[in-house]
């Protein structure tokens, strides 16, 4: 059977083993120069140690691998090593790509068998609520080949054609209706088959994972995001990401 006849997943068993994948190989030069994005800190620790830790939360998932910028794993090892992260999860740290395409793919290649639900999560969505985590990874068992956590937008969206000049003024071509538009984030979820078909299949360059299953023509679902898994991304989104920490420790004792 080729790969593009396949049946979608079937329902998985509810032990069925999750493992988590961070790409975290870039360097976010949006929030300017420095350490890379996934090293700056909130609250005095590293973005990425919170979004471990926030895959980790989830009694479901029993390995994180972290895929470290290619001259960095050591570095990423260390830092891992250096805090304090849940015993009964596993964590392995491997050398990412160019892309984040690629290093994805590498952190596939990466898991062991039996693990065949699969999450990609963005180390720059170091707050996303445990509740999210478990949703998308009962999507996933529930028979979902590919599920992503997304919010409606509250925003008015537009449609223009690119300015001719950078800066210029952008004519509007047409208002989407927003509330058949959705913004996805991560953790997004995947039957481990899927995925990697997806990855063996695309080669096109895409923003998630998810775009690359779509293109299999395999059925994607949506199910409710959370308004703290934001990517931090801009100084001000650091700004919120400590606010969020700040009201935890205060409300919750995080």
């Amino acid at each position: 059977m080729s790969d593009e006849s396949r049946p979608s997943p079937a329902a998985a068993p509810p032990g069925t083993p999750v493992a988590a994948v961070i790409p975290a190989a870039g360097r976010g030069v949006r929030l300017g120069p420095g350490a890379p994005k996934a090293l700056r800190t909130l609250n005095g620790t590293p973005m990425l140690i919170h979004a471990v830790r926030a895959m980790a939360a989830s009694r479901a998932v029993s390995l994180v691998v972290v895929v470290a910028p290619p001259d960095g794993a050591a570095e990423v090892k260390s830092l891992l090593d250096a805090h304090a992260l849940p015993e009964r999860t596993d964590f392995l740290v491997v050398p990412g790509g160019e892309s984040r395409q690629e290093s994805v793919r590498l952190g596939l290649a990466a898991l062991p068998p039996g693990h065949d639900i699969v999450l990609v999560h963005d180390a720059a969505r170091p707050l996303v609520p445990v509740d999210t985590v478990d949703a998308v990874i009962e999507a996933v068992r529930d028979g979902a080949g590919a599920v992503v956590p997304a919010l409606p937008l509250a925003d008015t969206v537009k449609q223009v054609e690119p300015a001719a000049a950078p800066g210029g003024a952008e004519p509007v071509v047409a208002t989407p209706d927003r509330s058949l538009l959705r913004a996805v984030q991560t953790p997004q979820g995947f039957d481990r088959a899927t995925l990697e078909r997806a990855h063996r299949t695309v080669t096109d360059d895409v923003t998630d994972d998810a775009s690359m299953v779509e293109q299999l023509g395999e059925r994607v679902v949506a199910v409710p995001g959370h308004e703290e898994a934001f990517k931090v991304t801009r100084p001000l989104d650091l700004v919120l990401a400590e606010a969020v920490l700040a009201r935890r420790r205060l409300n919750d004792g995080f």
